[in-house]
């Protein structure tokens, strides 16, 4: 069976968003300038570039094969609305999944099919039936919880997440969505698996025991 894995940017103070962040307007709350400290290691990679089409001139080594194997992996994703509402404006029409995305809703809504193999299928009956058809549609490959921090939580309260990959980078939010909040007890157990530091930030992983 395919795994359940997070993959996901964290601020040093356990935020995942800063307070503010509305596509379109980076200025507020200077959100804009906290989420490229957060995720701008991303961009440099030259696998991520090539996911999405900016051409040559990334960076190469132990991180970008990294993220050339979390994508690889990745064969179906899952996200909430408010996530989803956010790229719907800032994505660009080929958006950066080339999978099935399903997007957890209370708003019915026919699926969506972007250039590039990316559909976003939008489920109206709970975290679990969208769990079941990610991993339908993933086969092989694994699902990928890709947030916000809210869905994130409702996955760990189920009891489903194989693997935790953290890139905690060097930056203070201050305030914002914190990914460790709401979580019954008992809380999922993991440890350690890897840790690969790098100056923009330390990469960590955690497996379930």
């Amino acid at each position: 069976m395919s795994k359940v894995f997070v993959n996901i940017g964290l601020s040093l103070d356990g935020c995942m968003a800063p307070e503010g962040m509305t596509m379109g307007k980076p200025e507020h709350m200077n959100w804009g300038a906290k989420w490229g400290a957060l995720m701008g290691w991303l961009v440099r990679q030259q696998a991520f570039r090539d996911h999405l089409g900016l051409g040559p001139g990334g960076e190469t080594g132990a991180v970008n094969d990294l993220v050339r194997s979390t994508m690889e992996r990745t064969g179906a994703s899952i996200m909430g609305k408010r996530m989803f509402d956010q790229g719907e404006v800032a994505w660009p029409e080929e958006a950066p999944f080339h999978t099935p995305v399903y997007v957890l809703t209370h708003t019915k809504r026919e699926p969506w099919v972007r250039p590039g193999g990316t559909t976003f299928h939008f489920i109206t009956d709970g975290p679990q039936r969208a769990l079941e058809l990610a991993r339908a549609s993933a086969g092989h490959r694994d699902v990928r919880i890709a947030g916000g921090a809210d869905v994130i939580q409702q996955y760990l309260n189920l009891d489903v997440v194989d693997e935790l990959e953290i890139a905690l980078a060097p930056v203070l939010f201050g305030g914002g969505r914190r990914l460790f909040e709401n979580l019954r007890e008992p809380a999922p157990r993991f440890r350690i698996d890897r840790v690969l530091d790098d100056p923009a930030a330390t990469h960590l992983r955690y497996v379930r025991e």
